[in-house]
């Protein structure tokens, strides 16, 4: 007799996974993401639905109430966290997906030791990896939360012995790790595995500082997704396999592309021990001189900015924190209704996580087209009347391109100091992530605006009207 069921199952699992390569493929582009997650979206309803035709399902009430009880988290969460609390959700999220798939792995392992047979080499190697990758990951983003909340301090946490440590959790990890897939281990080896891994991984994020937690955050997402892809081998669930792969294979290609962008190997993000955002030796400190600051006013910028022919705003986390994203788009619109064109400069790692800049502006309704990457910006700079810097800091230190002796040379940068006139709003002259003086803040064609960024470009929007 024909398994109609089992077609079915085949034939949705196929669609889904094109429905999610096409919506990953969208979400490349600010333009089509929303539509992306869509179609993403519809892909998981789908496989989901599929899932729930297998007979080997015995609770669906079980089931019902988690989906409900996810969903219902989910929404709240969706809806009352604030931009600038989003890099730590996508943390928290993240991590749940490390845990689901580590405890899934573990209990399926569980229901083959209670059962008459036991796992096979292939089942027990996926087991013990994805509760290991699943564990570390779980912990790993739960270090990155911390910090990123500033529950914990965003320097990083180093103490004696700590690489050694590490080295003695993994080769425990190992050695059980060998007992469970020789079959000579048994549950408490998978469970010394289980717990060995949570301590590796918040022991493996805390020396990370919080400037590089954008990049800690994509690899734990590639971790989650091989996790999630392991434990499809473990259930022979293809979906979740497909999914999973997906997952880690764009988490890697986007560690890649952040790692480069700002010229460091991932394994210097990993151990470098960098990125604290402590305060270091300026300058003006070890040459024993003051390096000058031009300050100006809301009004002087206003003038700057309604006669200028193009503008370019380069946004930050200092935007985020203050909340201005609507604020600055208000700014741009009244700008654009005198004449001027209004761009906007992209780093790929400005703000604490990927896209963070791209979805705090789109949220504000910023036209996709304004919204420029920093290789098709950089070269429009020296056209550019003002540029103007809204909380970014280590993003445009030319320091990076001009001092071999900087911490952060050889960064990609948006060239900013190559623009007329450039005005930076900033709270304070502290320091960006990477822990030192920013040489833009102090060059002759800077004039600095401090206070906060969304009462500072009020000011301006209101100013700007009167002109």
């Amino acid at each position: 007799m024909t398994d109609y069921r089992g077609s079915a199952i085949a034939i949705s699992y196929i669609v889904a996974a094109v429905l999610f390569i096409f919506g990953l493929k969208r979400l490349s582009s600010p333009a089509t993401a929303r539509s992306g997650n869509r179609v993403a979206a519809a892909g998981m309803a789908l496989a989901l639905g599929a899932t729930l035709l297998d007979q080997q399902i015995l609770s669906f009430w079980s089931i019902a109430t988690g989906t409900l009880l996810g969903a219902a988290i989910g929404t709240y969460f969706a809806r009352t966290v604030q931009m600038t609390a989003m890099p730590q959700m996508v943390a928290l999220f993240n991590g749940m997906g490390g845990a689901t798939a580590a405890l899934v792995s573990l209990a399926e392992y569980l229901r083959l030791d209670a059962g008459a047979t036991s796992a096979g080499t292939g089942e027990a190697t996926s087991i013990v990896l994805g509760t290991m990758i699943g564990a570390v990951s779980f912990t790993g983003s739960i270090v990155a939360f911390a910090k990123l909340q500033e529950i914990l301090p965003g320097k990083p946490l180093q103490f004696s012995m700590q690489r050694l440590i590490n080295a003695l959790l993994l080769l425990g990890i190992a050695v059980f790790g060998a007992a469970v897939v020789a079959g000579s281990g048994g549950t408490a080896a998978l469970w010394l595995i289980f717990v060995l891994s949570l301590a590796l991984g918040a022991l493996f994020v805390l020396p990370i500082g919080g400037g590089d937690m954008p990049v800690v955050i994509s690899i734990l997402n590639s971790l989650t997704g091989l996790a999630a892809a392991l434990t499809g081998f473990v259930l022979h669930n293809q979906m979740l396999v497909v999914a999973g792969v997906l997952v880690g294979a764009s988490g890697t290609l986007l560690t890649l592309l952040m790692s480069k962008a700002m010229n460091r190997s991932v394994a210097n993000v990993l151990f470098g021990a960098f990125g604290g955002g402590a305060a270091g030796e300026s300058a003006s400190q070890a040459s024993g001189t003051l390096l000058p600051i031009r300050q100006t006013t809301a009004e002087d910028t206003a003038i700057a900015l309604a006669y200028a022919r193009t503008v370019v705003i380069v946004p930050g986390y200092g935007l985020a924190v203050a909340e201005a994203q609507h604020t600055v788009r208000e700014l741009a619109t009244d700008l654009e209704k005198r004449g001027v064109t209004v761009k906007y400069a992209i780093h790929p790692v400005a703000g604490r996580m990927p896209g963070h800049m791209n979805v705090l502006l789109a949220e504000a309704n910023v036209p996709y087209d304004q919204l420029l990457e920093m290789e098709q910006v950089n070269g429009e700079f020296p056209q550019t009347d003002v540029v103007l810097v809204v909380g970014a800091n280590d993003v445009v230190n030319p320091a990076a391109r001009d001092d071999p002796s900087s911490s952060i040379y050889g960064m990609p940068i948006l060239d900013v100091d190559r623009a007329r006139n450039i005005i930076v709003l900033k709270r304070s002259m502290g320091h960006g992530f990477a822990g030192i003086e920013n040489a833009l803040f102090h060059h002759e064609k800077t004039r600095m605006l401090f206070g906060d960024a969304r009462k500072s470009l009020t000011a301006v929007g209101q100013a700007i009207k009167e002109v």
